[in-house]
């Protein structure tokens, strides 16, 4: 099920998180406009927060993240947030509004909580990927090879080696 995967996934970035220092953390990486790993893992973060805390209301505008830069600066301020998701995500699935403004208008989408879930999923993937390039430029922790790969590509992969 999703929830297993998206559990292995968050729990991967959890282990970075408690490997990694506060100043690799918040250091700007040039091959990424300047960004620096606290602020796309505060971006995955507020994403899955945004889903979660307005699941009950059906709507869902990810315009309307926190950007709470304690969770861009301090990792242990991530793993919190990452942990609450962790313990809240197991929800039934349900039809959702997405709601957003594109071109300068409002637009209304429907679609349904695992289906987000799943994009959730997948976003926080791509931005392990450029997580990933980050460390890999610092070489300051070491990471699985796998990490910032998609699910399907780990599979492909392991098909191509038999």
């Amino acid at each position: 099920m999703i929830f297993n995967s998206l559990k292995n996934t968050l729990q991967e970035l959890v282990s970075l998180l408690e490997a990694i220092s506060i100043e690799d953390y918040t250091s700007s990486c040039k091959a990424l406009s300047n960004a620096t790993i606290g602020e796309h893992t505060r971006h995955i973060v507020e994403m899955f927060e945004c889903l979660l805390f307005q699941y009950d209301s059906g709507i869902i505008n990810y315009d309307l993240r926190n950007r709470d830069f304690e969770i861009q600066t301090q990792p242990s301020s991530a793993l919190n947030a990452i942990k609450s998701i962790l313990a809240n995500v197991e929800k039934q699935n349900k039809e959702l509004v997405l709601t957003t403004f594109l071109d300068g208008k409002q637009i209304s989408i429907p679609t349904n909580f695992f289906r987000e879930l799943y994009y959730n999923l997948d976003h926080c993937i791509h931005h392990q990927a450029l997580i990933k390039v980050a460390i890999n430029l610092s070489n300051c922790i070491e990471v699985d090879e796998n990490f910032g790969v998609a699910k399907s590509t780990i599979e492909y992969r392991k098909q191509c080696v038999q």
